[in-house]
This record gives structure tokens, C-alpha cells and sequence, in this order.
């Protein structure tokens, strides 16, 4: 298998065994190809490839679903086809004109590739950004397929989930239902960064963002910057590269992507204007955002987008749905599904498939456009309880803000007066996971639920437990950390994670084998903050050693049950590593920069009237 088609396998989730002969044959037999290059308002065209159905005609119209990526739409050329169309085969084979793009500067297209591309003024020609060029591709689309029934729909996963949130500014009037899947929504908060803070274990992904092409390419051309695995220990090769800043000096000083990260380590101009949020207004169509409870890569984006997009466009016909998935694994059906030891239920994706994502294009494309489909205003997957729930709001309004005070190794219900604390050495950080073959992997995924045994214990991991709970408690919306905090030195991140105790006895419907479920220490949500940015995102501030200071920073959203008979835990430290760099503790103006001598050891406190707030469905 070449490279460039594992890496395509790996990273961007073209999921699914391999079909039957009759299934492959079933897009030949049913489309026409046409490849064409569509050309923007500045000049610059763009490669894609449209699949029409071979029974459209006058009387049998069909509308166009869309996708734009920058992960190639492979395969190339009018007689090469692909298996598999659209986001999921139901929608396949009810038919559409299906539609792939490769964006600016990837693949076949012409330009210049700039991630997260940065909305601009439209008042002119030649001021274009991705939702201009979505208006421009629908507009040439509408007018020069025959037979379209003047409805476009447009879907995407992970960076295609971007384009198409993006898409959904073009206003063009023939766009009337998008579906963001795991979209990014500000890289301060997806993917490469959280809260600002470097994301190590997206380390190997950078030679798909970060090397410009110099002509038409059909095939990945930065397979020579890819970083091959030379250990099944994968903290071995983050161990040996030392800091941050030499795995860039060896890796990636000719990236341009990484470079623009090291260089912009606080929220300034550069990140502010490739955060999408801002722009979510005046939407009026159908927009039904997609997400997974535990994705690794773009969890906040989904919930970020969906809720801008109710508070700015009351128009829009606006669902969202979290279901117990990692990124993109609502494509997929896995039979009995797993996120990591964790069975879930049985065919979870096919559900998902069948009733909500077909339902909707279906709905918005074919039937009528100005009635509502009946989809719920938010289809969230309880990942304790292990069911769907419906609500007409989220987060729901039937929600209770409750405070657990972090005091003497307890969760309790009002604060203390004392504090605890630990040591924290950047030379001997908190490993993120036990699992040392997923640090070779392209983005880390097993995590978000992995069993968290491994750190507890730790002379630089502090542990808050309740006792057990007498009845089920189940946290639905968002989390926010108020930690009260001092340190010996001048900087700490706080990671925090918010984790299910299972009883001793614990046995589960279906296991993986091997596995002790019996006292599992379930990760449910975690977070990490920069003290740096407590008071501001675009400027650091230095702790004054010592000293009582808030950290307050929000946690990703949960719909969680703890069940009777669990225990509700909360985890600190001041590394989690290699899935994060590793502050050195010292503040610096740039802390990508910071080398072995900058690492500074710390005792930190965490004082008895911090807490975390959560929100309990009543």
C-alpha cells in the first residue's frame, strides 16, 4: 500500500470494510462522471468532480449534495469512480447529483492553500475566502447541470466539516441544508491547540497542513516529510525529541503551518481571524451539526458552532447531535460499538444514518423546504446511561448549577479553608496515556475514555473523590473549572479531568478482553488551561510566585450519567504528556520556544475553594 493511501485511510476516515463487487459496481452503474474545472470570481478554478445519476431527466430532477475538501476526492479522471457516494449509502442509493471539490491549493485545484482561510469584506471580485467560493461553485452548478431540482445540500467531516460550516455564509439562495460533521470552529480550541495549548499528539499530522504543492498533484506530495514509527513505544520518539522547539528544529522548520504556530503562541490577530464563530449570522437555512462525545480532535467545534449559529441566526432551522463516537465514527458501522474498552450499544451509526443524517437531506433536498423535517433540536447520546435523549434546547434548561468543592481528596458540597498539593517536574511529566502503540498514531483517539488508573498515585496528580453515589446524577451541558491556585514559579498548565469510578464488582453487557472493569477509572471529560491566559487569551501573564490566583477555564460539554453505585472523580496535574507539550514552568514571552534549561520543578497548591461547576439534569 503507497503512503499517500495509508495516510488517507488513517486521517481522513474513508471508514468501511471492502465491498462486494456488486456494491462497488453500483455508482458505475448508476452515475456519469464529469470532471471539470469551475472557475472562482478572482480567476483562480477549481477541480471537481460531479456524479449524476443516469435516469435524471426532465421529469425526474434531482438536487446536488456537496462536499469540499482538502483531502483529495480521489480518484481522478471521468473513468475512475469512486465506491462509495455521499455521507452514507441510504443517501446514496435514494440518489443525488453528488458533487466533490478540492479547495484552493490542493490536489487538482488551482491557488493557495491557507488553513482555516480567514473570512474577508465581499465587496469586491477579488476579495474571495471558502464561502464565496461555495457561492460560486453552487451558482455554476445550478446553471449548467440539467435536470437539477434547484437544491443544493452540502456535508463534510473534520476539515470537510469546516468548508461546509463555512459554506453555510455563502447565502446562496439554492443552498437550503448543510451538515458540519466534526467541524473546526477555532483552531484555540480544535485540534492543534487547546486553549491555546500545543496538542503534541498531532505532531505527525503537520506535513498534510503545511507543505504548499508547487503544481496539480493526484497523489499526496508530502509523504517525504511524514515521520515514520521506528518503535511500537510510541513516548520513546516524544522522549528522545526533547522539547518542542527541537522536534520543530528537526522536523518542521520548513513547514509552514508549524512555523505559524510557534510564532503565535497567544490569541492575536492571526488566530482571532481564522476563527469562524464570529461569522455565524444571518443563516437561514436547515443546519444540523454532527459530533462525537469523544472526539479526540474537534469536540468543542461541533457544540461551539451549533450554539453561535442559535443565538445569531434564529432563523436557521439549527439541530445538533453528539453521539458516543470518536471523529467521524458516525460513517461507519461498527456492530457492536466500542469507543476504546467501552461498549455503547449495538449498531449506533446505522441508527444515526438511517433515521436523522437521511432523514434530513432527504427532508430539506426533496421534500419541502419551509416545513421543519421532525428532528429534535438536539439528539444527545447519554454515555452512562447508554441511550439517546431528546431535547428541545441544549444545553436543556432543566438543569440545576452545582459546585464540587476539591478539598482534602473529596468532592464536597461547600469549601474548605485548607488546600492541597503537589509536585510537578517538567522532566518527569504525567504520561496521557498507558497505551504506548497510540502515541504512533497520526491524532490520538483512545484517550477520551481511556481507564485512568495509570495516574493515580502520582506525587504530581491530585485526586478528588465522592463517596458512593446512593442514586444516579447525570451532568448534561457545560463544565467550568474555578480553580484557586498558587505556585512556586512563574507558569502551570492545569489539566483537569472529570472521570467515572466504577463499583469493584462491576461487570460489563459486553468487554473487551483483558481488561479489569471492576474499579475502571472511566475518563469522561478532560480539559487543560495555560495559567498564562487566565486573564487574557491575547497576552500572557506571568503568576507571582506564591500567590492565591483564580484559574478559570470551561471544560468541553458532557451528557453523562453516573450511575448508582459509581463515584464521581476529579484529577489535576500540571502535565499531560505527549499528548500536550510540556510547560516549563518558567513564564516566557513564548513558551514554544523554551528549552531544557527554562524547566523549572514546582510545588502547586490547589486551595479547598476551588471547584467545578457543572450542570445536573433534574
Amino acid at each position: 500500500m503507497k503512503v499517500h493511501i495509508l495516510i488517507v485511510f488513517i486521517f481522513f476516515f474513508i471508514f468501511g470494510n471492502s465491498q462486494s463487487s456488486k456494491e462497488s459496481n453500483f455508482v458505475k452503474d448508476n452515475f456519469t462522471k464529469k470532471e471539470v474545472y469551475i472557475k472562482m470570481r478572482d480567476g483562480v478554478q477549481l477541480f471537481t468532480a460531479i456524479y449524476i445519476p443516469k435516469d435524471i431527466s426532465g421529469k425526474n430532477k434531482y438536487p446536488v449534495l456537496m462536499q469540499r475538501t482538502c483531502y483529495s476526492i480521489a480518484p481522478y479522471g471521468e473513468n475512475e469512480y469512486k465506491t462509495k457516494l455521499g455521507p452514507n449509502d441510504y443517501l446514496m442509493k435514494d440518489k443525488y447529483i453528488f458533487v466533490y471539490q478540492d479547495v484552493r491549493g490542493r490536489y487538482m485545484s488551482e491557488g493557495t492553500f491557507t488553513n482555516m482561510t480567514p473570512q474577508v469584506s465581499h465587496t469586491g471580485n477579488k476579495n474571495v475566502d471558502e464561502s464565496t467560493d461555495t457561492y460560486d461553485t453552487i451558482e455554476w452548478l445550478i446553471k449548467n447541470i440539467q435536470y437539477n431540482n434547484g437544491k443544493v445540500g452540502q456535508f463534510g467531516t473534520s476539515y470537510p466539516g469546516f468548508y461546509t460550516a463555512v459554506g453555510t455564509l455563502s447565502q446562496h439562495p439554492a443552498l437550503v441544508a448543510s451538515s458540519p460533521q466534526a467541524p473546526i470552529s477555532d483552531f484555540w480550541n480544535d485540534d492543534f491547540l487547546h486553549n491555546g495549548k500545543f496538542m503534541m499528539g498531532y505532531f505527525r499530522t503537520f506535513p498534510v497542513f503545511g507543505v504548499q504543492k508547487t503544481k496539480p498533484e493526484k497523489t499526496a506530495w508530502y509523504t517525504d516529510s511524514m515521520i515514520k514509527p521506528t518503535s511500537e513505544d510510541g513516548l520513546k520518539f516524544y522522549k528522545d525529541m526533547g522539547t518542542l522547539k527541537d522536534g520543530y528544529e528537526k522536523y518542521y522548520k520548513d513547514n509552514f503551518f508549524m512555523t505559524e504556530i510557534m510564532n503565535h503562541p497567544n490569541y492575536d490577530e492571526f488566530w482571532q481571524k481564522r476563527s469562524l464563530l464570529p461569522h455565524l449570522k444571518n443563516i437561514s437555512h436547515a443546519v444540523m451539526t454532527v459530533g462525537g462525545w469523544y472526539d479526540a480532535e474537534d469536540l468543542s467545534g461541533p457544540l461551539n458552532i451549533y450554539k453561535t449559529i442559535e443565538k445569531n441566526s434564529p432563523k436557521a432551522k439549527n439541530t445538533i447531535v453528539m453521539g458516543p463516537f470518536s471523529h467521524g465514527g458516525w460513517s461507519r458501522e461498527m456492530g457492536k460499538h466500542f469507543h476504546n474498552d467501552i461498549y455503547f450499544g449495538d449498531s449506533i451509526a446505522t441508527y444515526y444514518q438511517k433515521n436523522i443524517e437521511t432523514k434530513f437531506f432527504n427532508h430539506y433536498l426533496k421534500g419541502n423546504t419551509k416545513q421543519d423535517a421532525g428532528l429534535p433540536e438536539a439528539l444527545m447520546y447519554d454515555t452512562g446511561s447508554k441511550e439517546w435523549k431528546e431535547f428541545s434546547t441544549y444545553p436543556p434548561k432543566n438543569v440545576q448549577k452545582v459546585n464540587f468543592y476539591l478539598a482534602n481528596n473529596t468532592l464536597k458540597n461547600t469549601a474548605g479553608s485548607g488546600f492541597s498539593e503537589y509536585y510537578s517536574d517538567p522532566d518527569n511529566p504525567v504520561p496521557s496515556s498507558s497505551n504506548l502503540r497510540d502515541f504512533n498514531g497520526f491524532t490520538p483517539r483512545n484517550y477520551m475514555s481511556e481507564d485512568q488508573r495509570f495516574a493515580t498515585g502520582r506525587p504530581d496528580v491530585i485526586t478528588f473523590t465522592t463517596d458512593i453515589l446512593t442514586e444516579d446524577i447525570t451532568l448534561a451541558g457545560e463544565i467550568m473549572a474555578k480553580l484557586n491556585i498558587a505556585s512556586t514559579s512563574t507558569d502551570a498548565d492545569f489539566a483537569v479531568k472529570l472521570i467515572d469510578v466504577y463499583p469493584e464488582d462491576f461487570v460489563p453487557l459486553e468487554k473487551r478482553d483483558g481488561i479489569i472493569y471492576g474499579n475502571y477509572h472511566q475518563m469522561v471529560r478532560s480539559e487543560i488551561m495555560p495559567a498564562r491566559f487566565r486573564n487574557s487569551r491575547e497576552k500572557g501573564e506571568a503568576l507571582i510566585p506564591n500567590q492565591k490566583t483564580a484559574v478559570n477555564f470551561r471544560l468541553q460539554d458532557v451528557m453523562h450519567t453516573f450511575k448508582k453505585g459509581h463515584k464521581i472523580q476529579i484529577q489535576i496535574s500540571s502535565t499531560w504528556f505527549p499528548l500536550f507539550s510540556v510547560n516549563p514552568q518558567k513564564f516566557l514571552n513564548n513558551p514554544n520556544m523554551a528549552t531544557k534549561v527554562d524547566y523549572t520543578k514546582a510545588f502547586i497548591k490547589v486551595f479547598e475553594d476551588s471547584s467545578i461547576e457543572v450542570e445536573v439534569l433534574k
